[in-house]
Formats: C-alpha cells, structure tokens, sequence
C-alpha cells in the first residue's frame, strides 16, 4: 500500500516537472495560447498576448514594463524577452546599487512589442525598448538591441542586424507552395 502511494506521488511530482505547453491564461482571450510550464513570466499583468502564440520550453519573458505579443507569434526554447536590464547600473553604482535602488543611473528599460506573425529562434535575447515589426524573423543565438525594426525583417547575429526580408523567403516558398498563396498571412483582412 505504501509502495503504491510513493509511486503515485512520484508519478504526480515527474507529471507537474516535465515541459508541457499549457494555455488558458488570463492576459490572453485565446485558447489558441501555447506556453510552456517551464517559461517564466515576471509581472504577468503587464503582458498582452495575441491568438494562437506558441513559447516553448525554458524562456524568460520580463514583463517589468508592458510586453505585447502580436498574433501567430512563434518564440523558441530559451529566449530572453527583457524589459530592463541593469548590466551597466551595475558598474557605475557599486556597492551602492542596492541602496539607490530607486535612481539607478543608466538604468535601462522600455516596453517591447512583438508585431503579429513574428518568429523568435531559439537562444535569442531581445532587449528593453524593442518593436519588432510584422512578419519578422530572429534567427537562432541572435541579441536583438532597443530599437525599432521594420515589418519582414530578418534579423541575425550579435548585436542583430537585418539581413534581409521574410517577403523574398516567403515568395520562394509559394512558389515551390503555390496552393498556400490564399492561405498567406498577407491575404488575412482580419
């Protein structure tokens, strides 16, 4: 009886520890949400979330400021979505960063936007102060610094730089696709 309760607690414990993608969350309308359990999201309330956004295992998302993920975004295991960043306060502060706490120097942060059918690759950071326009691609390993950046940017590297545009790629592959061209995002009036 004993060895029975033990392995259903362990099966209860291994059940609620492993990755699975979970939705029905409050700061979405959706049920299209697909976020893993092992993502970690500070300051929920801060974070509009669109339909059908999929982020998968071990991101962090730093809602400090207000983060908003536009619809049919895709961001991959492992990526920094930060809205500050005290990496120079750090330094100029010293022994003293914890008491002046509420007037850091050089402080970074800022609101950062994702635009709707936006792909993040895994590995990515993306900085305090960040729009990333629609339809926009960050490769895998890149670090994405403030700014604004177009919609179809693809963005690779370290710091990120655009490389080119997803409207060429995705003109290669309705071509090859030609079935997918009255599916394509760009035709959505919605």
């Amino acid at each position: 009886m004993i060895s029975r309760i033990i392995a259903k607690l362990i099966y209860l414990l291994q059940k609620k520890l492993k990755p699975e993608m979970i939705g029905g969350f409050s700061y979405s309308k959706s049920k299209d949400v697909r976020i893993s359990n092992h993502t970690h999201i500070s300051y929920p309330k801060n974070l509009t979330v669109g339909e059908q956004v999929f982020i998968a295992h071990f991101s962090y998302i730093d809602c400090m400021q207000p983060i908003s993920i536009g619809r049919n975004v895709h961001i991959g295991s492992y990526v920094s979505i930060l809205t500050h960043s005290a990496h120079n306060s750090l330094r100029l502060h010293g022994k003293h960063y914890c008491t002046d706490a509420p007037n850091l120097v050089a402080l970074q942060k800022g609101q950062v936007i994702i635009g709707e059918y936006s792909s993040i690759g895994p590995y990515s950071i993306i900085m305090p102060g960040t729009t990333l326009g629609k339809g926009s691609l960050i490769t895998a390993n890149s670090y994405v610094n403030s700014g604004v950046y177009p919609d179809f940017a693809i963005l690779k590297g370290n710091p990120a730089k655009i490389v080119g545009s997803t409207r060429d790629y995705d003109e290669l592959l309705l071509e090859r696709y030609p079935e997918m061209r009255s599916k394509y995002y760009l035709n959505d009036n919605d």
